[in-house]
This record gives C-alpha cells, structure tokens and sequence, in this order.
C-alpha cells in the first residue's frame, strides 16, 4: 500500500508543479506514447536477454509482493513459536522417535496442521523437518548443524533476491536508455531542419521527454520498487533464522522455554510478542494437550 501512495505523491507533485510553473503537457502526452514504447521496449528486451525465464516469471511474481509487504507477520511469529516450543517439549521429553511421523508426513501431521500457513511455506518447512532429519541421523554437532542451516538459508536468500537485482540493474540502464531515445528525437529533429521555430522547438522538446522519462521511470519508480521487495526478503528472512537459532538451542541442550526466548529475542523488534504473550501462548499449549 506505500508503494500505490508513494507512486501517487511522484506523479502529483512532479506534473503538479510543472502544470503550475507554466509548463505545457502538449508536448509531453504527444510524445509520451513514442518516447514511452522506445524506452519501454529497450528496458523490457534487455530485461528478458539478460534474465532466464525461472528469473523473468519470479521476477513478475515479485511485483505483487512488493504491492501486498511482507508475508510474515506478528500473528505469524507467534505461531512459528508455539510450534518449535511443542517439537522442542515432545524432543525432550520423549526422544527424536516420537518426532518421526510428523517430521515425515507433515501434511498430515496435528501439530503442523494446527499453522496452515506455515504448513504452507515449503521452505520454512523443509528447513524444520531437514533440520530433525539430521538430529534423527545422529548429526547433532551444534556448530556443524548451524553451518549447514546456514548454507541453506544463505542459498534461499539469494535465490529470493534475484528478482531485486534484476529490476536494480534496469534501473541502473534507463537513465541512458532515455538517453537513446532523445538521440533519436534528435536526429529527427535535424532531419527537419528546414521547419519553423515553433515547429523545431516541439521537437526539440519532445525528444527531451526521452530523457526525462528514462531518469524518471529509474530513480521514482523501477529502483525504489527494486529497494522495496529487498527490503521485505531482508525481513522476510528473518522468519527463518529464528527456525535456526531455536533449532541450534534445542542442540544445546537448553529447556525448550529457553530455546523459544533465544528465538524470540531474534526476531524484529515490530513485530516481536512480548515473553508474557509468549507464556500465555504455552500455558494454552499446555492446556489443549
């Protein structure tokens, strides 16, 4: 939503200001269309001949969630945490062996039933049930355990931010794509050097609208969505690393109410439960089992 209201600031208070300095958007909505496919149509094919199609399409994907935030929210913190206490108290209270049915078959296991989004979230979930695969395998070194889980999520958040770059990298390449564009407004204008004052003038002007609109799709609109989904991945990321400093707790050999406090401690302050939220959460755990 910031986005649509930062947008929507950009485009009123630049045209605003120049409709109220005087300026004419004659020339600009003539040329716009033409200066607009040029620029466009440059930005889009070097997107596609630098990108594979896996990058292209998650790249696309990315535009909606730079419009929706984050997926991850305080609600779902409190969950994630509520469901590493309950595998964390049945580890240490009845062994790996009782995990192996939910840990296997987590579609259809009560405990990962009970947080459908998590239960969603193929990462998030394979990163759990890999992560006590690897205890069940007697892989149970704290620090190596904690290398691995780190590799994993180093890998995912590279992944994650590839369609960032990409849209960096093309906003990187408008300003001298407008460039082009007004060249070529340029050499059309010389061609018609023979034309009136008023005639050149508006050419002039709107071979300018090339490089105008190349600096202006850039730094207002391409590079600060660019900014937006690397923030999010940044934040969305966060959601994993406290799977991992609880999972490296549980190695530690610490109760499972330590294990959890070590996560949330982790996760970002706006979005933190409170250690009281948290307890009421496990006294209900404990309740309902």
């Amino acid at each position: 939503m910031t986005i649509i209201i930062g947008f929507l600031l950009v485009i009123g208070l630049v045209f605003g200001g120049y409709i109220l300095s005087g300026g004419e958007m004659g020339i600009i909505t003539h040329a716009l269309p033409f200066e607009g496919m040029m620029i466009g149509g440059a930005a889009l094919g070097s997107f596609v001949a630098a990108n594979s199609f896996s990058n292209i399409k998650a790249t696309f994907k990315s535009l909606v969630k730079a419009l929706k935030g984050p997926n991850w929210n305080s609600q779902d913190y409190k969950d994630l945490l509520n469901l590493m206490f309950t595998l964390a108290r049945i580890y240490n209270k009845q062994g790996i062996l009782a995990l192996d049915e939910h840990i296997e078959n987590p579609k259809e296991s009560d405990i990962f039933s009970a947080y459908p989004k998590i239960q969603k979230d193929h990462f998030a979930m394979d990163l759990i049930t890999d992560s006590f695969r690897m205890l069940a395998m007697q892989f149970d070194d704290p620090f190596h355990t904690e290398d691995v889980i780190n590799k994993k999520l180093k890998k995912h958040h590279h992944e994650v931010l590839v369609a960032p770059h990409s849209l960096s990298t093309v906003a990187d390449a408008l300003p001298a794509i407008g460039i082009v564009a007004a060249v070529l407004g340029v050499i059309k204008t010389m061609s018609s050097i023979d034309k009136p004052p008023a005639v050149l003038g508006a050419m002039i002007g709107g071979a300018l609208v090339g490089t105008f609109l190349g600096v202006f799709l850039a730094y207002l609109f391409v590079a600060p969505v660019s900014n937006r989904l690397t923030a999010i991945e940044e934040q969305d990321g966060a959601f994993y690393s406290v799977i991992r400093d609880i999972f490296v707790a549980i190695l530690h050999d610490h109760s499972p109410q330590i294990c959890v406090e070590i996560g949330r401690g982790n996760i970002p302050t706006n979005l933190q439960p409170t250690f009281y939220e948290m307890e009421e959460a496990r006294q209900d755990l404990a309740e309902a089992a």
